[in-house]
């Protein structure tokens, strides 16, 4: 049975969210300086080293630029990626529950397009505005598979409640039966944050894309905004498809961490394995083989379930 967490639970979540994401960053740094045969140590504090740079330089002024939507788009996805972390359910635990929960979710992550076309749009940049487009075509490209894959979860637990797609799951994980939906949803994790390898929309060839012209302020609360999406939306495959915090031994708040670790450890080395990828060619890939073989996918659960 999962409850409501404690106001204070609800409280600490923002600041747990961020400092989860800065552990991932460090982490990532970490592994880069090993690559590169840099010093470890010293790359660990790069992350903060960053902040504190960011935190005192000077916010870039553009002459035309709409301010409030440039600024408000670092906002909004901060908040976007936040609000995701509520929605997941950490052991017998969940910030904001509801019988609707997973059609939250997808409403929360679409706040995610409108910040990344505000910061495109408001910056009155070429880069920024190509970067913006970049981002709007990944999402047709990914969202319509995205979709079909928590279809799938919602259909084999007769529920849009999170907490009754965990429950459903306690003699076998839907990954077992739905192991397509999974990696479409695993494939929509870095490309709705726009994480490597899905990181058109901020590429080097664009001088940065959305972020180009972002500085300051501005750009660390964008910056740690996608990183928040990045780690929530990986945290949210483990109650969809992971079987929640089940497991033996370990309590379950402690399993559902293990498991966005492991999920996150994935994703990680996924960016890593594969470079940036041209999103007509992701599009063409979505449209053509994910989008049939995730309605086969549907299809199959529903006759699963019909039996």
């Amino acid at each position: 049975m999962v409850e409501s967490a404690p106001w204070w639970q609800a409280a600490l979540l923002p600041v747990v969210v961020v400092a989860f994401a800065f552990a991932v960053e460090v982490c990532q740094g970490v592994l880069n300086a090993r690559v590169a045969g840099a010093s470890a140590s010293v790359a660990a504090f790069a992350p903060a080293r960053t902040v504190a740079l960011l935190l005192t330089q000077q916010r870039r002024r553009i002459v035309g630029a709409d301010v409030l939507l440039w600024r408000c788009a670092g906002l909004i996805l901060l908040a976007a990626g936040v609000l995701t972390a509520a929605l997941v359910p950490v052991g017998d635990r969940v910030v904001l529950g509801g019988s609707v929960s997973l059609a939250w979710f997808n409403a929360v992550e679409i706040l995610s397009w409108a910040a990344v076309w505000l910061a495109g749009w408001g910056a009155d940049s070429a880069y920024s505005l190509v970067g913006g487009y970049r981002f709007v075509a990944q999402g047709l490209a990914y969202e319509l598979p995205h979709m079909f894959a928590l279809i799938c979860a919602a259909v084999a637990a007769e529920s849009l409640d999170l907490t009754d797609i965990v429950a459903a799951q306690q003699d076998r994980w839907f990954v077992v039966i739905m192991p397509v939906a999974f990696v479409i949803y695993l494939l929509s994790v870095p490309a709705m944050s726009f994480t490597a390898p899905f990181d058109a929309p901020v590429g080097a060839d664009i001088a940065g894309g959305v972020s180009a012209e972002v500085s300051g302020v501005d750009r660390l609360v964008m910056t740690v905004g996608r990183r928040v999406l990045f780690v929530a939306a990986a945290g949210m495959a483990v109650p969809l498809f992971l079987g929640g915090g089940a497991g033996p031994w370990l309590p379950g708040w402690l399993w559902s961490l293990v498991k966005t670790l492991c999920v996150l450890a994935g994703l990680i080395w996924l960016g890593r394995r594969w470079p940036t990828i041209r999103m007509s060619r992701y599009m063409e890939v979505a449209w053509i083989v994910l989008l049939p073989l995730i309605l086969l996918q549907a299809l199959v659960v529903s006759i699963v379930m019909i039996r």
